[in-house]
Parts: C-alpha cells; sequence; structure tokens
C-alpha cells in the first residue's frame, strides 16, 4: 500500500531490548542468517499493507504450500468453538490452520500465541498474546483472554505450547495443558480435535536431544523454526478435523489434566484416518 512503511524485524534490536549483556555484532548476525531475518524483511516489504489473513494467505503463497483437508464435515457452520491441534512445525502449522479456519467462518479465527510473536504486527489482528512464563494465568493478560473467550471468534490452541519433539522415536507433542479443557467449560464451547499431518528436520529434533541431554533449558532449536519453515517450501500437507467433543463430556470422571490427554489421545488416533 502505498505511503506505508513495511514492518521490519531487527533482532539485534529486539534482543537488546531484552538484556543489558553484552552481546558481539557477530553472534547477531549468525542469528540473522538462522533466522532468514532478509528473507522475511522482504517479503515484509512485498506484502506491504497485508495483515491478518489476507497476509497469511500471501506467505503459504509465496511459500508454496498446498493443503489437503480431511474431515471438513465435522466442522460445523454455526458456533463457537476451540480446535485444539497438535503442533508438530511451530509455525506453518498455524497459518495454514488460520487459513482453513478462517475461510470456513468468514475471517472469524483467533488463536493463543507467545507474546513475542506480536513483533509480527500484520499478524496482530489473528493473536490473543499470552506470557509463557506466566501461561494464561498473567494478570496482565488474563482479562483479554476472557473476552475472547466469551466472544464470537473460533479459537485455535496447541495444548503442548511448544512445537513436537522426537520422544521415544515418535515425532509428538509433549504433554498437553490442560487450560484448553478450563477454558471449554466456562466458555461452553465444544472442542474440535486437529491432527496436522508434518514434521521438522532430523537436525531440529538432534538438537533438541542434545540440548536436553546437556541440562540446558534454554530452548535454543526454537531459534531454528524460522529455518525449519523455509525448509518447507512446495510441501503439502494433510489437515484432519475430528468431531466436536461437547464440554459436557469434560465432567468429574477425570481431572482437567487427565481430560487434556483424552482430547490428545483422540489428536494423534486421527493420524490413520
Amino acid at each position: 500500500m502505498e505511503g506505508q512503511t513495511p514492518i521490519k524485524i531487527d533482532i539485534e534490536k529486539i534482543i537488546r531490548s531484552k538484556t543489558k549483556k553484552r552481546i558481539p555484532k557477530f553472534i547477531f548476525r549468525i542469528v540473522e542468517k538462522i533466522i532468514h531475518q532478509r528473507e522475511i524483511n522482504t517479503f515484509f516489504e512485498n506484502n506491504i499493507g497485508a495483515e491478518g489473513l489476507d497476509f497469511v494467505n500471501a506467505a503459504l503463497d509465496y511459500l508454496n504450500v498446498k493443503i489437503s483437508i480431511k474431515g471438513e464435515e465435522n466442522i460445523p457452520t454455526e458456533g463457537e468453538f476451540i480446535f485444539a491441534s497438535n503442533h508438530p512445525l511451530g509455525g506453518l502449522d498455524g497459518l495454514a490452520m488460520a487459513s482453513i479456519i478462517g475461510k470456513h467462518f468468514d475471517g472469524k479465527i483467533k488463536f493463543l500465541v507467545n507474546n513475542f510473536l506480536m513483533y509480527l504486527t500484520p499478524l496482530a489482528p489473528l493473536f490473543v498474546p499470552i506470557n509463557v512464563g506466566g501461561g494464561l494465568q498473567d494478570r496482565n493478560l488474563n482479562s483479554n483472554i476472557k473476552n475472547i473467550f466469551n466472544s464470537k471468534q473460533q479459537l485455535l490452541i496447541f495444548p503442548a505450547g511448544i512445537c513436537s519433539r522426537k520422544v521415544n522415536g515418535k515425532i509428538q507433542d509433549l504433554v498437553w495443558k490442560k487450560t484448553f479443557i478450563s477454558k471449554a467449560k466456562e466458555s461452553h464451547r465444544a472442542v474440535i480435535p486437529v491432527y496436522f499431518e508434518a514434521k521438522n528436520s532430523r537436525f531440529f529434533y538432534n538438537l533438541a536431544r542434545i540440548r536436553k541431554a546437556l541440562g540446558i533449558k534454554l530452548n535454543i532449536e526454537m531459534m531454528f523454526l524460522p529455518h525449519e519453515m523455509f525448509r518447507q517450501k512446495g510441501n503439502t500437507f494433510t489437515v484432519t478435523f475430528g468431531k466436536p467433543i461437547s464440554y459436557k463430556v469434560f465432567d468429574e470422571t477425570k481431572t482437567q489434566h487427565q481430560w487434556a490427554q483424552y482430547v490428545r489421545d483422540i489428536v494423534y488416533k486421527m493420524k490413520n484416518l
């Protein structure tokens, strides 16, 4: 759009605003290459004015990503729902699902994200920021989150909180957090389970395994997620939607944590549908 200034990712500026530690410039140059900063900023320049789903679809087109949908008949035409999905990719899966759900519900789609991602202002209209350190209980954000769950928006949630890892030889989410169960009951929303068929590179999972073995708590493999996204150029992904699960199902026969794993199990069983 003429006259608008494109946003620009400046990872050095972002990191320096978060820490007072002295970091050598060559470290930033390495990080810039890892996250494809130049390519991302070029994309932003070429899509000035695009935001929300328009920006999402432009990104999917740029990456030449195709989506095959199974179980679309399980998505009702009316009502408000929580779409609970596995999180294999850590970014591109969210964009693809926002596109699918947004088309189905005339653009009414929001998804909960790490508040760090609010730097991606073209996507901000779709985001509900959460503080990863404080989770959904963060006092400064809790009111906004409550309003979203009581709105007419469809909500996409990745209950694992982080993208899948390789566990016991299988690529899968870690334990799902229970918050989406409690929110489903509070807002009287049915939960629609979603399985997204995809995986990151062997390097990503090996780095996560080595980092954990060394006792490093910082998820340094997450820094490579932009690189993993660009690796997916030209790929086709299959997304499977299951039948809605009424919030009334989540009764006292199980704890909310157990219900969360129950839905997780349903999602992974959908892999073979």
